[in-house]
C-alpha cells in the first residue's frame, strides 16, 4: 500500500507509526526515500500529536542541503515507500558491518593454560594495550537535541518578518535552524514556531532563548514547546 497523502491526519498518523521504530524511511541512513516523503509534508508535524514524525522530520532538516547527494532512486514517488510497499528493499542502506573484533571479545588475560608466567604477563600487557588503543580511537558522535521553540511578539502590530529575521540572525557553532511557521494565538496575534537542532555541549538552550529575547523591540518571550534527544 505505501504512504498515501501526508497532509491529512490519516497520512501523518501512518508516517508517525512507520518511523516510531525507524530512524529513516528505508535502511540505516538517509536516502531518497526520506527526501521524497519529506517533500510531501507541507507543515511541521505537531510534536504532541505526531512525536515520531516530528523527530524524523527535524532530523531530516539537518540533511536538507545534501538531499541531491543522498543515495537511492530520485525518480520514485513517495508512495513507493511505507507499510506493505512493493519495493521496501530497493536501494536500502547497507547495515553497518560488525567490527572484525568486538571490544568484548578481546581476551585481556590470556589462556588459563599459560605455563610461563612471564610470557603470560607479556601477552596480557599487549592485549590490554590493544584494547585501550581501540577504545581511544573510537570517537562518540556529538549528542544533539531537536527543539521546537515558540517566539511570541508583543502585539498584532509587531512585524513578524523582522522578528523572524532577528531570530535567524543568531549564528553559533552547533546550532542549525530548521523550518518555521506562524501560528495564530488570538486577537490577530501570531507567534513564530521554529525548529532547531543543537549540539548539547556547544549550545545552551537557556542562553539561546536569552539571546532571542534580547531583541526586545519585537519579542516578548520564548517557550520550549518540545525537545527530544537525537
Amino acid at each position: 500500500m505505501g504512504f498515501t497523502d501526508l497532509v491529512s491526519d490519516a497520512g501523518l498518523t501512518l508516517l508517525n507509526n512507520w518511523v516510531k521504530t525507524r530512524s529513516y524511511v528505508l535502511g540505516y541512513s538517509p536516502s531518497q526515500a526520506d527526501v521524497k516523503v519529506f517533500q510531501q509534508i507541507k507543515q511541521i508535524p505537531a510534536p504532541e500529536k505526531y512525536p515520531y514524525a516530528w523527530r524524523w522530520y527535524n532530523h531530516l532538516l539537518t540533511f536538507e542541503g545534501e538531499f541531491d547527494t543522498l543515495p537511492g532512486d530520485p525518480t520514485k514517488e513517495f508512495t513507493a515507500y511505507g507499510p506493505e510497499a512493493g519495493d521496501l528493499t530497493i536501494n536500502p542502506a547497507k547495515a553497518p558491518e560488525k567490527e572484525a573484533e568486538d571490544d568484548d571479545e578481546i581476551d585481556l588475560f590470556g589462556s588459563d593454560d599459560e605455563e610461563d608466567d612471564a610470557e603470560a604477563e607479556r601477552v596480557k600487557a599487549e592485549r590490554l594495550a590493544e584494547y585501550n588503543k581501540k577504545k581511544a580511537g573510537k570517537v562518540k558522535p556529538a549528542a544533539k537535541s531537536i527543539v521546537t521553540l515558540d517566539v511570541k511578539p508583543w502585539d498584532d502590530e509587531t512585524n513578524m518578518d523582522e522578528l523572524k529575521a532577528n531570530v535567524l540572525s543568531i549564528e553559533q557553532d552547533g546550532l542549525v535552524w530548521g523550518a518555521s511557521q506562524l501560528v495564530p494565538v488570538g486577537f490577530g496575534i501570531k507567534k513564530l514556531q521554529i525548529n532547531l537542532v543543537i549540539e548539547d555541549e556547544k549550545v545552551s538552550l537557556t542562553d539561546l532563548q536569552q539571546q532571542i529575547e534580547d531583541f526586545e523591540d519585537h519579542i516578548q518571550s520564548t517557550d520550549v514547546v518540545a525537545m527530544q534527544k537525537l
